[in-house]
């Protein structure tokens, strides 16, 4: 999984592209699961936090508002790890259950000036905003990180030319996955070791 799609896959080793596609799939179920686990772990420290869109229809409005996109919340802690969930929207409530079970309250948290995250003011956290408007980074005050696995992600899921919702949750975990463990030799490592357990 090279980043290389199952019909690539297929073609490169003679098989039935839906044997290709089922084993891509059992891999990704095994990424899912697994961090999942790992998904208990609570981030502290300097946390950025951001939304995405995916998917849904090119024509009419981008990004907040698009219909038929895919919600997803993320949270990057800096120097580590980020992790993903799909939201249903991106209402106040929706982002602080999240970010009450993910963030430990002492946190710093760096977000843009979406109002949702106007909740963060009064929950605890050292919350800094960042103007998208008018720069993109204040010293530490920035959310580059989470931007750039952004960035990744849509550059990884592009040339699967459209994703079913009901498959997206293993693709983005996937795009997780490969942001959090690196190097494709530690990814492969750790596909082995997992698919052994």
């Amino acid at each position: 999984m090279l980043e290389v799609t199952a019909r690539s896959a297929a073609d490169l080793l003679e098989i039935h592209s839906n044997s290709a596609a089922l084993f891509y799939t059992k891999i990704r179920k095994i990424i899912a699961y697994h961090l999942e686990q790992e998904a208990l772990e609570i981030f502290d420290g300097e946390i950025e936090l951001d939304e995405n869109y995916f998917g849904g229809t090119r024509k009419g409005k981008r990004g907040r508002g698009a219909a038929g996109k895919v919600i997803v919340f993320g949270l990057l802690k800096r120097n580590s790890k980020v992790y993903t969930v799909i939201v249903p929207d991106t209402k106040s409530v929706t982002l602080m259950t999240v970010i009450s079970k993910k963030i430990t309250p002492d946190s710093i948290v760096y977000t843009d000036h979406w109002h949702s995250y106007n909740a963060l003011d009064v929950a605890g956290f050292s919350h800094y905003r960042i103007n998208h408007s008018s720069h993109f980074a204040d010293g530490r005050n920035h959310i580059n990180g989470i931007e750039n696995f952004w960035n990744q992600a849509k550059r990884t899921l592009r040339k699967y030319n459209g994703i079913p919702k009901d498959s997206f949750y293993l693709f983005i975990k996937e795009c997780e996955f490969r942001f959090n463990y690196g190097s494709p030799r530690r990814q492969l490592k750790t596909l082995r070791f997992w698919t052994k357990i």
